[in-house]
């Protein structure tokens, strides 16, 4: 069996009385994947709910190198599968397994802001997985920020608009385009996203979801979601500032999509960019970038913590696996 420690490293934070995130060091010389996973077996009830504790763990040191290992990292926890192909995301993805897949198929130059995984749908998983295979030469991160630290401040600082989130919900739209385009962080296609070879087959699906829809001109397809929340109640009797507000109002912009017009409160008043700004720069202020290394795997409690994607140079490859529950 390996031993491990937790460790302190450089921008940690310390948010609602624990660090956030936590480091967890391989100790081992001698670890090997086989011991890896027994260990993980051994301890992935203790290791979930660290990830609920202190909002991100972060693993490192640990011998991973391949996508096959990662799947064994993650599968050796025991909880299910949410497959990329099941869910509603926006981002064009690649599997490499069954259970893993690129976390976003968009450009370098593309900032991913931050934003709780498929938040702006109805279906969303309860943690992710990510695995540093090639870390980028310059930039990278993956920022990590902890919304019940940000709700919290929130509610000090502009209560009437946390108030209107809670109470009101949020309302997302945005246009799909007809086939998959990799050129956009949210380029998923359609047919993809619904799973559907005909409109009438989409058609479907968003109407048992909920979904308001209008088909364009070229073949794109335009959606509405129902309303949604904004802020979550955890289990622990905890509030979270859930959803993807930062990342629609600041960052769906493509060929295709305004930012201006892609998500309003859910009696559908607007939302004023001022405040947003100010939530934003509130989010920044106690986010976290993490620092891949080659071999790291972040566990990320989707309830607790948005993540982003820093712009980059270079190759960088960040694997992603989420489970649903």
């Amino acid at each position: 069996m390996i031993t491990a420690t937790e460790q302190s490293c450089d921008g940690q934070r310390t948010e609602g009385g624990s660090v956030f995130p936590l480091l967890i060091r391989c100790d081992s010389s001698d670890a090997t994947l086989a011991r890896t996973e027994a260990w993980i077996v051994q301890n992935s009830e203790e290791l979930s709910a660290k990830a609920a504790t202190h909002g991100a763990v972060l693993f490192r040191g640990f011998p991973l190198a391949t996508d096959h290992d990662f799947d064994t990292f993650v599968a050796a926890f025991g909880l299910p599968n949410f497959t990329y192909e099941d869910s509603l995301s926006n981002a064009v993805r690649r599997n490499r397994t069954a259970r893993v897949f690129t976390a976003n198929e968009a450009p370098a130059d593309v900032n991913i802001c931050l934003h709780h995984e498929m938040a702006q749908t109805p279906i969303y998983p309860s943690k992710l997985f990510f695995f540093c295979e090639k870390a980028a030469e310059q930039g990278g991160a993956t920022p990590l920020c902890r919304s019940d630290i940000l709700f919290d401040r929130m509610t000090k600082e502009m209560p009437q608009f946390a108030s209107d989130c809670a109470d009101k919900g949020l309302l997302y739209s945005h246009v799909m385009p007809a086939v998959d385009d990799a050129a956009s962080g949210m380029g998923r296609s359609w047919q993809s996203t619904w799973k559907a070879s005909t409109p009438q087959e989409a058609e479907a699906r968003m109407t048992e979801l909920g979904y308001a829809w209008e088909w364009q001109d070229d073949g794109c397809l335009k959606v509405t979601t129902p309303q949604l929340q904004a802020v979550k109640r955890l289990r622990n009797g905890g509030t979270v500032f859930f959803n993807q507000l930062i990342a629609a109002f600041h960052g769906w912009k493509d060929a295709r999509n305004d930012p201006g017009k892609s998500i309003t409160f859910g009696d559908g008043a607007p939302l004023d960019s001022r405040t947003m700004d100010r939530v934003i720069e509130m989010a920044e202020e106690i986010t976290f970038d993490v620092p891949w290394q080659a071999g790291d795997v972040a566990l990320v409690d989707n309830y607790v913590t948005m993540h982003g994607r820093r712009t980059f140079q270079g190759t960088r490859k960040v694997l992603a696996s989420l489970v649903a529950s």
